[in-house]
């Protein structure tokens, strides 16, 4: 059976940039095979689940065949198969409450108040 360095692996199939931006995200700990977390070096074959956190979300593909040098998007394609669940709408994500720039800290009843609205 054939296998691969999952770092070289992610890089192939165009789900990072760089080889080095694979190695870096196996290094912490962003890279899971099967459920573990991954080394650069662990060696993977198909029928394995790859999941990649990137920008705070999960992608998860199932690996169909081995590919080691980084080609067309089409062909690389053809050795996964993406089950990412889909985002949720900006509507329903929620919106991350920000001060404005200068604003300082918060005093304590700001503080309180952002408590309150946050339901703590």
């Amino acid at each position: 059976m054939e296998k691969a360095r999952v770092d070289s692996w992610i890089w192939a199939v165009r789900i990072t940039k760089t080889r080095s931006a694979a190695t870096s995200a196996c290094k912490a700990g962003h890279v899971r095979v099967n459920g573990e977390r991954a080394k650069p070096a662990q060696p993977i074959a198909p029928g394995d689940e790859v999941r990649v956190r990137q920008h705070g979300f999960d992608r998860v593909v199932v690996v169909r065949g081995i590919i080691l040098k980084r080609t067309s998007a089409t062909e690389a394609a053809k050795h996964f198969e993406d089950r990412t669940p889909p985002r949720l709408p900006r509507e329903e994500a929620g919106s991350v409450p920000t001060r404005d720039r200068g604003a300082g800290r918060p005093s304590k009843r700001e503080r309180r108040d952002l408590e309150k609205l946050r339901g703590r």
